[in-house]
């Protein structure tokens, strides 16, 4: 058997982040230890400055550790240099934002096709896949719609069509129901539950609502640049 074939698709060893030097530094994380299994979906929490951000930042490739181990499919992404980081972001990672970061005076489908222009497809195939990314978060009828005509709801699931647009491995949240009222929150999270279990898609989701963390298959909490628990949990809300 492929030794590789039975290691997690993340792995974080030992993980440190220090932003300054001296007496001025600041230790983000302090050796982080953590596997991620291709499928699941791991909800983040802990306090504003216990490192949750900072490692997320990490996993996405957007900052480099101090030191330590991070595995992607056991390649050892903390050796890449920023182009290769840059490429594995292109291909194989998605991201939702509390803020929906969507470009204003564009279509929700044009939005949802920006990364694959990114990556230089045909504009045919960009819009078949954008038009598909869209009937999956339910939005058919809304694609020459912009952000200024949606809902905030549906403009989070405009920025979850868009992260999904690539087939990304994993899905990267950030808040994503920060800014949404209680009921959004809760249909932007069934969502995800429905990308997680019938595509496979691996969700990272940090958050400081415990009802929405009720929805992962793992709760991991972080303190102090740490991490403090790690629950797995049986009963997960659908």
């Amino acid at each position: 058997m492929n030794p590789a074939a039975t290691e997690p698709l993340i792995r974080l060893s030992g993980i440190t982040k220090t932003y300054g030097q001296g007496d001025v530094a600041y230790q983000a994380l302090r050796g982080i230890d953590l596997d991620v299994e291709a499928g699941d979906f791991v909800a983040i929490m802990g306090p504003s400055g216990s490192g949750k951000s900072t490692a997320m930042n990490i996993l996405g490739c957007l900052d480099i550790p101090s030191s330590g181990e991070y595995l992607f499919r056991g390649i050892h992404v903390e050796r890449l240099d920023r182009n290769q980081r840059a490429l594995l972001r292109r291909y194989s990672l998605g991201f939702v934002f509390q803020g929906y970061n969507l470009l204003a005076r564009t279509s929700a489908l044009e939005n949802v096709e920006l990364p694959l222009l990114y990556r230089g497809e045909t504009e045919a195939a960009r819009h078949d896949a954008a038009r598909a990314a869209m009937a999956r978060v339910g939005l058919t009828g809304w694609e020459t719609h912009t952000p200024a005509e949606l809902s905030g709801g549906q403009q989070q699931r405009v920025a979850i069509a868009r992260a999904i647009v690539t087939k990304p491995d994993v899905l990267l949240a950030d808040e994503p129901t920060g800014n949404l009222d209680s009921k959004r929150g809760h249909e932007i999270m069934e969502l995800l539950v429905e990308l997680n279990r019938d595509q496979g898609i691996t969700i990272l989701m940090v958050t400081h609502e415990a009802d929405m963390a009720e929805y992962a298959r793992r709760i991991v909490h972080f303190a102090d640049g740490l991490v403090s628990s790690d629950e797995i949990r049986n009963g997960v809300k659908a």
